[in-house]
């Protein structure tokens, strides 16, 4: 059985008859853990260990472990800084930043690893404009210079681990207030505007071989009248086209405020894979992950799927050895102890 393009999530830290059915149908091709689905490090393990023996080839294992306000696990786990972070600590001198952004990356995709899981919807690639609330501290700068290049040093130190990257919000979510989790942001900005500053990062880091994109729940009303997730402008023309994208594009959340103006979870799962998604999410809403399942009954792509397959996790170490791991045990103090430096304080 292929990898189907929806991504669903689990309710809780096993897996129920109802949602063991949902993940063995073809339409489902991979599952996003959260914070509820962890109890501990083995429990963890172990719930990746049966997703991945229910199929072949196994389903994708995935979960948003950024850092900072977004890290899903905890106890066990190194606490890895925002991305905002590195810079600020390493303030005038991008080496020691990017040295530090790599490590990061590393350190976040090991752990990860060691329990499974196949990859993180990491880096942030949005620039840090000083509007958007739920962006923030996520992004790692306000220069697209500086964001390209310690967003390639964390996904080279992702890479060197097994893992590979996905850069999100795609063109850019940086540049509006409103939060699309729970309203439709626009950004009323040129195309010309956007290449120019927020794009620059995503097309750097297209260069240097990403495996991954997350488009924005965003409409860029001077571009296309749709989000960029459900617009094929901004993914077949932009992404596929003027870019050369060869990699896998998710869409975004699609239980999120702004996704509902594709309608119900079926016509937005459908909208999200006919602007171009490889792998629509549908989170937090398990009758709306059935539903969209449903919906697109049949639906087969091969390239699609010959891209998701090349996400799979490699270079996979057991918690035991990456504990007695020198390497990983001097990482981990380093970086952990980033969140704490007086550097921080001092730019509040």
């Amino acid at each position: 059985m292929s990898l189907g393009p929806l991504m669903v999530d689990l309710e809780g830290t096993t897996i129920s008859k109802i949602e063991k059915d949902l993940l063995r149908r073809p339409e489902v091709g991979g599952v996003i853990l959260f914070t509820r689905n962890f109890e501990s490090v083995g429990q963890i393990t172990e719930l990746v260990e049966t997703i991945h023996n229910l199929r072949s080839p196994r389903l994708l294992v995935s979960v948003d472990h950024e850092g900072g306000r977004v890290q899903r696990f905890h106890e066990g786990f190194s606490r890895i800084p925002a991305a905002a972070v590195y810079a600020k600590v390493a303030k005038n001198n991008l080496e020691h930043s990017r040295e530090l952004a790599e490590k990061s990356g590393w350190l976040m995709a090991v752990e990860l690893r060691a329990c499974g899981i196949d990859f993180s919807f990491a880096p942030v690639l949005d620039l840090a404009h000083g509007l958007s609330g739920v962006i923030g501290d996520r992004a790692f700068h306000n220069k697209p210079e500086t964001v390209a290049t310690l967003a390639y040093a964390f996904m080279h130190g992702m890479n060197k681990a097994g893992m590979r990257a996905v850069g999100k919000h795609f063109p850019g979510h940086g540049g509006v207030v409103e939060d699309s989790h729970v309203a439709m942001p626009v950004d009323h900005r040129s195309l010309d505007e956007l290449l120019n500053s927020d794009i620059v990062p995503f097309q750097s880091m297209i260069d240097n071989k990403l495996a991954a994109i997350m488009p924005a729940h965003v409409i860029y009303d001077n571009v296309d009248s749709k989000p960029a997730g459900y617009s094929t402008f901004w993914i077949e023309e932009i992404l596929r086209k003027r870019f050369d994208f060869q990699g896998v594009i998710f869409s975004d959340d699609l239980s999120m405020k702004a996704a509902g103006i594709a309608g119900g979870f079926g016509e937005r799962a459908e909208a999200a894979i006919q602007a171009g998604c490889d792998m629509a999410l549908v989170c937090n809403h398990l009758d709306g992950a059935i539903e969209a399942a449903d919906y697109i009954k049949g639906y087969s792509n091969p390239s699609s799927q010959l891209r998701l397959a090349r996400m799979h996790g490699e270079h996979h170490i057991s918690w035991k050895q990456l504990k007695q791991n020198e390497h990983w045990q001097r990482v981990s103090e380093q970086i952990t102890a980033l969140n704490d430096s007086p550097a921080l304080e001092m730019d509040v």
